[in-house]
């Protein structure tokens, strides 16, 4: 049952792996020497050792057929200590990072189209390097789709600096990966960054983009969003009182309604289905999120069609990988969501895996 050829380096038979994981992320050698010189713990933890046969032995293990691998936070925003630049040379230097760490994820691809796919990195809050580096990924590289970090530079992705890329990614109806970056503000000494601050950083921008209006305008952006949302399902109420809060003049205004009516359920009902229909239009994937605490709140919140897969690996190391995995596999659920999740609804979101 396991292909002990060379090549087959003890793997499993790929007919019997099929999750396809949305959240796992690539470290080029050369990008990871540029952060440890620097001195970068993306997460506030150490770096951890990445390559590509770790990675398909790690898959291989875990029943994972294939992986849309990332570069996590920085991205290139890459800063370098104790060397001033103006702005002009940060910006050219982070249009070499993302140009050199697409190459690499696009060679890694071509090397096992089967088992990998990925997102490209982008330069936000560069906007003119981020959209020529979307065309050449996209239409040069064939990437699978681009990661945006949470912030650039503590600006939320429902700036409207960053409405060009936003129509630009509307327009070719792009799936973006949305991993936090680093939070625009004082760590808590002691606390990884990753623990907590990671999850508000998702929030904030998932808040940004509905307030600002950006899902109504781009609705042709598939906007998954690491890590379960962050703490987006448990404040989803939260959010819509802001939502009726601020009565952004896209929505149709049903607040006085509800002071003028008698506060019925149907009309309860009726303002749910109104405001609450925007967190269904996001897909949201499990990497660290898989617990029988957050799993309620994810499948209360998202389309089911919407949830995918993820590891996080390896910024999660294995053993965290099996242990959240494992919380998956013994969460009560039927069948065909089980699929959905582990495979199914990737497959609808990246069409050349859906045959394998």
């Amino acid at each position: 049952d396991v292909d002990m050829s060379p090549r087959g380096r003890g793997r499993k038979p790929a007919a019997r792996m099929a999750r396809i994981d949305t959240h796992q992320h690539v470290i080029p050698p050369r990008y990871a020497e540029l952060l440890r010189m620097n001195g970068i713990r993306p997460g506030g933890i150490d770096l951890p050792d990445w390559s590509r046969d770790g990675a398909l032995r790690m898959m291989d293990r875990n029943g994972i057929r294939a992986g849309i691998v990332s570069v996590s936070t920085p991205g290139a925003l890459v800063e370098r200590q104790g060397v001033a630049e103006d702005e002009s040379q940060a910006i050219a230097r982070g249009r070499r990072i993302a140009r050199e760490v697409n190459e690499y994820a696009a060679e890694l691809v071509q090397r096992e189209p089967e088992r990998f796919g990925f997102f490209a990195t982008l330069t936000l809050p560069d906007v003119e390097g981020a959209l020529d580096e979307l065309a050449y990924a996209v239409d040069e590289l064939h990437a699978d789709g681009v990661i945006l970090l949470a912030n650039a530079g503590g600006r939320y992705l429902g700036d409207a600096a960053f409405a060009p890329l936003l129509a630009e990614l509307d327009r070719r109806e792009t799936v973006v990966f949305v991993h936090p970056g680093e939070l625009p503000a004082p760590e808590v000494p002691g606390v990884p960054t990753f623990t907590a601050d990671f999850l508000l950083d998702t929030t904030r921008t998932v808040i940004d983009l509905i307030l600002s209006g950006a899902m109504e305008r781009y609705p042709k952006i598939r906007f998954i969003l690491a890590h379960a949302g962050g703490f987006v399902p448990f404040i989803e109420y939260r959010v819509l009182l802001t939502m009726l809060q601020r009565r952004p003049s896209y929505m149709i205004d049903v607040a006085e309604k509800m002071m003028e009516y008698p506060f019925t359920r149907p009309l309860v009902e009726i303002v749910k289905k109104r405001y609450l229909r925007v967190f269904r239009k996001f897909y949201w994937d499990t990497a660290l999120s898989a617990s029988p605490a957050a799993l309620p709140s994810l499948l209360a919140v998202a389309d089911h069609s919407h949830i995918t897969y993820g590891s996080d690996w390896p910024f999660a190391p294995e053993v965290a990988v099996r242990f959240i995995t494992s919380e998956l596999d013994h969460y009560p659920m039927t069948p065909f969501l089980r699929a959905a999740i582990n495979h199914s609804n990737a497959k609808a979101l990246f069409p050349r895996f859906a045959g394998k």
